[in-house]
């Protein structure tokens, strides 16, 4: 029993320790932060002549001149941030003056070798820093590096890096593969950084959606969002008939957004497709596109098995005017269920937002879908909106 108390207090002993050098760790590094932070604002300072020189000759046709002096490690850092924030700031030859600054000044040299070192945060800083000054001779190496890591959090640094410097499209169709290849869903963030290239990003997104693998096509489809480009249209057509479920439906969600006159055969086909997400944007598009011929699909719509295509039905029918309101107002009246408990929702959201409109066709729009739900539920009251659950046989949503 002796020998066990004794091994007790021993290990208490022990992890006290560990505990006071663990605090002790900590404080040193916030002091070397602290003092790292002081250091870099006396930096900033004392070259503030130097910043304003560079700032003053940017328009001028004489290169650039190096840093002055010989610098300390943090010193030379300190330039080489300032001269990354000027390139995410400036564009065409103010951009380039800058870029070939940090290339004489030994800043993509010295950042190209670290992508070696045998520390992980080193070399994602090394390759942040390479994406600031647009490094185009570090790409392949940045490449290399991404598809010899597997996927974290940070791979995107290394992502957007390739995306910046990229001076070819198979850069950044690489830097794509690269990324995709885990099976992450990050087709939305990988369609964000193909949009910071500097190179035309619309070339490459055509050429993607005729690629064979899906997850290229979709990012494409994605990036082409707010984007005119008359080209992409034969593209999808095709691609509203593919086989992968995420892909159809961002195709025709971009068909539709690029395509405001629909025939009616073409709409009342997509209404039908077998899966619901297609079925939902289908039915949110149509009141965006002010399609009031399509308010009989929509009233069908509202009996849906999946809750998405219910709601956007909804929706879209108090988009559509008189009509489509009244529409909503004779389900909640007559109908049962889902459909019913659907439509008053939207009714009901509709009556309760604000009628302090400053247009004077909205004040219009408002009374008169006022004027509608009076003569079917009596004078409209301010009260909570109901709650629709998605329920009623709906798991797909």
């Amino acid at each position: 029993m002796y020998t066990h108390l004794t091994l007790a207090i021993y290990f208490i002993y022990v992890c006290l320790g560990l505990i006071g050098i663990g605090i002790a760790l900590l404080f040193t590094l916030r002091l070397s932060h602290l003092n790292k932070e002081k250091k870099s604002k006396y930096y900033l300072q004392k070259h503030q002549d130097y910043f304003k020189f560079i700032q003053t000759h940017l328009n001028g046709t004489a290169a650039l001149p190096l840093p002055p002096g010989k610098l300390k490690e943090l010193e030379w850092r300190v330039i080489q941030q300032k001269c990354i924030e000027w390139i995410g700031q400036f564009k065409g030859d103010y951009r380039e003056k800058l870029v070939r600054l940090c290339y004489e000044a030994g800043f993509v040299r010295e950042d190209i070798k670290l992508l070696d070192s045998l520390f992980y945060g080193r070399r994602i800083a090394a390759a942040y820093r390479l994406g600031g000054m647009r490094a185009a001779e570090a790409v392949p190496r940045l490449l290399k590096m991404l598809e010899s890591e597997k996927y974290t959090p940070l791979t995107i640094v290394v992502a957007r890096a390739v995306a910046k410097s990229a001076e070819q499209e198979e850069q950044l169709k690489e830097m794509l593969q690269h990324l995709l290849r885990h099976g992450k869903p990050i087709h939305n963030m990988a369609a964000d950084i193909v949009m910071e290239s500097q190179l035309d990003a619309s070339r490459l997104l055509l050429k993607l959606l005729d690629d064979e693998n899906p997850d290229l096509v979709k990012v494409a489809l994605v990036a082409m969002w707010g984007q005119a480009i008359p080209e992409v249209v034969p593209s999808l057509d095709r691609l509203v008939g593919a086989e992968q479920t995420d892909v159809r439906a961002e195709a025709v969600r971009l068909y539709l957004s690029s395509n405001p006159v629909l025939k009616d055969d073409t709409i009342k086909s997509l209404m039908a497709d077998k899966d619901w997400e297609v079925r939902a944007a289908v039915a949110k598009s149509l009141g965006s596109l002010h399609a009031a011929g399509s308010i009989p699909l929509l009233r069908s719509a509202l009996k849906d098995a999946n809750w998405w295509v219910r709601n956007n039905s909804a929706e879209s029918l108090t988009k559509l005017g008189e009509t489509g309101f009244e529409v909503l107002c004779q389900v909640a009246m007559n109908g049962s269920g889902v459909e019913r408990e659907t439509a008053m929702y939207h009714i009901e959201r509709a009556m309760q937002q604000n009628n302090e409109h400053e247009k004077l066709d909205q004040m219009v729009a408002y009374n008169k879908k006022k004027l509608l739900y009076e003569r079917y539920f009596g004078v409209a009251e301010k009260r909570p909106i109901r709650q629709v659950a998605a329920v009623g046989g709906d798991y797909t949503a």
